[in-house]
């Protein structure tokens, strides 16, 4: 039982995205490139945001939290890979490992749960217009933030409590390049059947829950829409989700391909390289896309900026 038990067992093995030493300096300088443009990025956001009245609204406070999300998101994972890859070492400890899992899963949902509201919000602004500002106040929004931050911790709590009781080999490697809960299920050496009933039961509710609140919000945008006879009317409604879809389609697109990529490839190294898109690529996009696409983000961008900037 020594050899075995989780007290035992003081670090696992995290394999990495490459054992191909020549590849280290370049997946450093691309993770580290990527990590710093996600971080200021999202930061910027927020600082765009706060700083600007015009866009104290529903809509922005949600991209608030969306983009706060995206930072603590790609800092769960990113920071421990290149201390690995900077000093050659795949070590992390059992207790960095459960505690990574941990906040990983809970920014991972939380992105989700936001991208769902940001469409309910959407859905009340095209279709009930004129109840939007009592409909979204500032109380429900904080409420509906709320309530997915205390429902994903308690579901990744009983996630770290079931992992707990697992039981794992000295040296145990974890073919990923952080902590993945269906990676860490795999090489356990006890019995995960209560742990993988439990994963499948929380991914159906809480992957099915939010994407099919989305389609329904976006479906009644649609038959909202087809009721306005202007075209110059239909575009105008339809272009305040245009940046919303565009992250709803990256984030879920890039975790279906994850997905498939699991299920067809038996190879834990490109899985995980596959999983770079939607824990660190996707995190990336979002500032892009909402400020690119939106025009009130770019002038509120643009005013910030006149502020800051020395007068001549």
């Amino acid at each position: 039982m020594g050899a075995e038990n989780h007290t035992g067992v003081s670090q696992f093995l995290l394999l990495g995205l490459s054992d191909d030493p020549e590849l280290q300096p370049l997946l450093f300088g691309v993770l580290l490139s990527m990590y710093l443009v996600t971080v200021f990025g999202n930061l910027l956001i927020i600082l765009v945001i706060s700083s600007d009245s015009h866009l104290h609204t529903p809509m922005y406070f949600f991209l608030t939290n969306l983009s706060f999300v995206d930072i603590c998101f790609v800092s769960t994972t990113v920071p421990k890979t290149l201390v690995n890859i900077e000093t050659q070492s795949k070590d992390i400890s059992y207790i960095g490992c459960l505690t990574q899992l941990y906040f990983f899963m809970i920014f991972a949902v939380m992105d989700s749960f936001i991208l769902t509201v940001m469409a309910y919000d959407r859905f009340v602004a095209i279709c009930h217009p004129l109840h939007y500002t009592v409909i979204m106040n500032p109380r429900l929004c904080c409420l509906l933030v709320l309530i997915c931050w205390f429902i994903i911790f308690w579901v990744a709590l009983l996630h770290i409590l079931l992992m707990m009781r697992l039981t794992f080999r000295l040296g145990t490697e974890i073919p990923h390049f952080f902590c993945e809960l269906a990676q860490i299920l795999k090489v356990a050496s006890s019995d995960t059947f209560i742990n993988n009933i439990f994963l499948l039961v929380a991914t159906a509710l809480l992957g099915v829950f939010p994407l099919t609140g989305i389609i329904f919000s976006y479906s009644r945008i649609v038959f909202s829409l087809m009721r306005i006879s202007s075209a110059m009317g239909k575009y105008k409604a339809f272009s305040t989700c245009g940046s919303h879809l565009c992250v709803v389609s990256l984030f879920y697109g890039t975790s279906l391909g994850v997905y498939l990529t699991s299920a067809v490839t038996h190879s834990p190294q490109r899985s995980s390289t596959a999983s770079v898109l939607y824990t660190v690529f996707t995190p990336m996009l979002n500032p892009f896309i909402y400020s690119l696409r939106n025009k009130d983000m770019k002038g509120a961008l643009g005013r910030l900026l006149s502020r800051v900037a020395p007068c001549p």
